[in-house]
Formats: structure tokens, C-alpha cells, sequence
């Protein structure tokens, strides 16, 4: 996989495990805090493991920016779809458009000079 695309794969992965680390307890509310927080950490392990070195892969062909501002529209996306299936929460038009937004605000972050 090339430094173009290994960092966008690991980004959605990483993203996978951060969602559930953040959010996925939100299906178990009448568990303790302390064990949320503690499986938090545990599933924030693996994100690091990819987010991490996804960076610095990324980092020899895309700016800090860059790949912050791809980070932030991944992020978006996974927790769309997380949101969807895992939480059962609808998407409603304001929550696309609010998305659609911000996507249309990061393509400006990878306009050449």
C-alpha cells in the first residue's frame, strides 16, 4: 500500500475503534463509569496503534493539516455510520448537511498553492 492510501485506510480503521471507544458504551448506561471508562481505554489502545503510525506514514505526502482535516472527515463518516447501525439514532437532513458542510470545507485544505 502506498503513503497515499495506507494513511487513509489506517485513519478509518483507527476511527473504528475510537467511535466505539468514545461512544460505544452509550448502549450499556446501567453499567459503572469506571468500567466504560476502563474498556474506553483498552479499545483507544488499538486506535493509537493505527492513528499513530498512519501519520507518520501520511506525513511524507500530506501536510499536518491535511491530514488533520482527513482525520476530521473520517471521523465524521464512521461516527455517521456508527451512529446509524450501532445506536440506532436516525440521520436527519440537518445532520447531512451539517456533514456536507464540513466535507465542503476540507476540500479547501487540499487546494494547491
Amino acid at each position: 500500500m502506498n503513503a497515499y492510501v495506507a494513511p487513509v485506510v489506517m485513519l478509518i480503521a483507527s476511527n473504528v475503534f475510537m467511535t466505539f471507544a468514545w461512544y460505544g458504551h452509550l448502549k450499556f448506561k446501567t453499567s459503572p463509569l469506571w468500567i466504560a471508562v476502563m474498556a474506553s481505554w483498552g479499545i483507544a489502545f488499538f486506535e493509537y496503534w493505527l492513528a499513530v503510525p498512519a501519520n507518520r506514514i501520511g506525513s511524507g505526502v500530506y501536510s499536518a493539516a491535511q491530514l488533520k482535516t482527513m482525520q476530521e472527515v473520517i471521523t465524521l463518516a464512521v461516527f455517521a455510520v456508527f451512529s446509524v447501525l450501532y445506536l440506532d439514532e436516525p440521520l436527519g437532513w440537518n445532520h447531512l448537511i451539517g456533514f456536507a458542510l464540513i466535507a465542503a470545507g476540507a476540500t479547501f485544505i487540499f487546494q494547491t498553492k
